[in-house]
């Protein structure tokens, strides 16, 4: 593949911007080598500047659900435009999305919107705190929240890439304040609400984690969550910027039934706008400023193209039939996968939900955070490069979940699974 393009915008990056990326995992410094440069991109495929296709399982890590530039998000942002960018004052569709969130997802009573996951998850850990008078909260090993600093400690995904577990510049005080357990562990929670729950602001999670590739709750596991919140009055918060209207049009609170009292929301929303939103219960975010002290502001929130854009991505994804269609999809892909490396002799193995998967070079089952970190990165890393040479870009790094959208058709699936075999063949040995 030509990467001459690439290359020297890499190069002139690096002199300008921190590992010449604006988001770390970008760098593929946990794949080794060098990102291309996006030039454009259309339904399941990115161009890059050098002229090279890519079937994209990345989209743009998650929003592009319908696809890439799809006709009808592209109308919408146009028609918004031509009436200004940014009004710094009310608008209608800032409302009309606040009406969309509470109507699919019934947990959200009330709904601010924001800028960004980060800026959602600091925003409703804020809540937790101010409504509780608390001031310590619950988080889960390799699960990532954003970069604020009290999720920078043993999060997953970029961090755990880069082997940073721990970031510098998190003040010790602060860091003091968050507590950690291992995911789908049912007595560790028990034991740290028996021990600290008086002092519990907030346990916030991934309700499936998205972060440490993908890992799926165990049966019973978020219920046990919900019930350990509410007898010790502490705030369960499900982080769904990744799956929030992606494995289920309610999100991985309507797939497995459980009700949290906050949630954050992002991605899809925004339809590939810069975007983040928060939401819950009347009573808690009838306590965020200017209707109660809880303070939180930002510019641009509720940005009209951007909830354009967003706006009609939730058109697109409530048609009949979506989410059931995006399950096929990527079932028939995982299946796909799992069936080219067993051929190959290889332990692989897979986990899914509709529109979202992880691979793991291991056998399964894959059900923990150590589970995920027993799967073997060298022979990822050659199976990315084998992968991407075959014009198929995945994530670049072994801790990142995939994602399907509705454009990946069964051509783009088999077209990745002939790519998968031949990618097995090469790092069999």
């Amino acid at each position: 593949m030509k990467n001459e393009r690439s290359h020297s915008l890499f190069t002139r990056a690096k002199d300008l911007i921190p590992g010449g990326v604006n988001s770390p995992v970008r760098a593929f410094k946990s794949v080794g080598g060098e990102p291309f440069f996006a030039q454009r991109a259309e339904g399941a495929h990115l161009f890059d500047v050098d002229g090279n296709r890519y079937i994209d399982y990345v989209g743009s890590w998650g929003p592009m659900i319908a696809g890439h530039a799809h006709p009808q998000v592209l109308d919408a942002v146009a028609r918004t435009m031509r009436d200004g960018l940014s009004f710094g004052v009310p608008n209608a569709l800032e409302v009309t999305m606040a009406e969309a969130i509470t109507s699919i997802v019934p947990s959200c009573e009330m709904v601010r919107m924001v800028n960004s996951g980060t800026e959602a998850t600091l925003s409703a850990i804020r809540v937790a705190r101010g409504a509780t008078g608390r001031n310590r909260i619950v988080k889960f090993e390799g699960c990532y929240h954003g970069h604020g600093d009290s999720f920078l400690v043993k999060a997953g995904s970029g961090v755990m890439t880069l082997g940073l577990p721990n970031s510098p510049g998190v003040p010790a005080a602060l860091a003091d304040l968050t507590l950690t357990l291992p995911y789908n562990d049912f007595d560790a929670a028990t034991k740290l609400f028996d021990e600290a729950g008086s002092d519990i602001a907030g346990l916030i999670i991934e309700p499936i984690v998205g972060n440490a590739n993908c890992i799926l709750p165990r049966a019973g596991y978020l219920q046990h969550l919900r019930e350990l919140c509410t007898r010790h009055g502490a705030l369960l918060i499900f982080d769904e910027v990744m799956t929030g209207f992606r494995v289920a049009l309610g999100g991985a609170q309507a797939l497995y039934g459980i009700t949290p009292d906050l949630s954050t929301f992002g991605k899809i929303i925004g339809g590939g706008m810069p975007v983040g939103a928060y939401g819950g219960r009347r009573d808690l975010m009838a306590q965020v400023a200017p209707s109660g002290p809880i303070y939180q502001a930002g510019t641009l929130s509720g940005n009209p193209v951007a909830m354009a854009a967003g706006l009609a991505t939730l058109d697109l994804i409530r048609t009949p039939g979506f989410h059931a269609a995006l399950e096929h999809s990527t079932h028939a892909l995982c299946d796909g996968l799992e069936a080219a490396a067993r051929d190959a002799g290889i332990a692989f193995t897979t986990t899914r939900v509709p529109g979202m998967f992880g691979l793991y070079f291991r056998e399964g089952p894959v059900e923990t955070f150590e589970d995920a970190k027993a799967s073997d990165p060298a022979r990822f890393n050659r199976f990315f490069h084998a992968m991407l040479e075959r014009g198929v870009y995945l994530a670049p790094s072994a801790f990142e979940a995939g994602f399907v959208s509705s454009a990946h058709g069964e051509a783009e699936i088999a077209q990745t699974v002939a790519a998968a075999r031949e990618a097995f063949a090469i790092i069999r040995n």
